[in-house]
């Protein structure tokens, strides 16, 4: 499946993976789930969940003290 991962802020990734969850996307790009949200249309998905989309959105998760 082709999958485009638009890490905001960082850039976009072409990736080609048979059958894919989103936690497969994010290994491939280097980020750990605990650091990003996963968006597919704005929405957030579950990490283990099956790509079903051709356009995925990484925002990484801001946290202070």
């Amino acid at each position: 499946m082709h999958v485009t991962v638009d890490l905001k802020g960082e850039g976009t990734y072409e990736l080609e993976l048979p059958e894919p969850t989103y936690a497969d996307l994010l290994a491939e790009v280097g980020v750990s789930p605990q650091e990003v949200a996963v968006l597919v249309d704005g929405r957030p998905v579950p990490e283990d969940g099956a790509v079903e989309a051709d356009h995925v959105t990484v925002v990484r998760l801001i946290k202070g003290g």
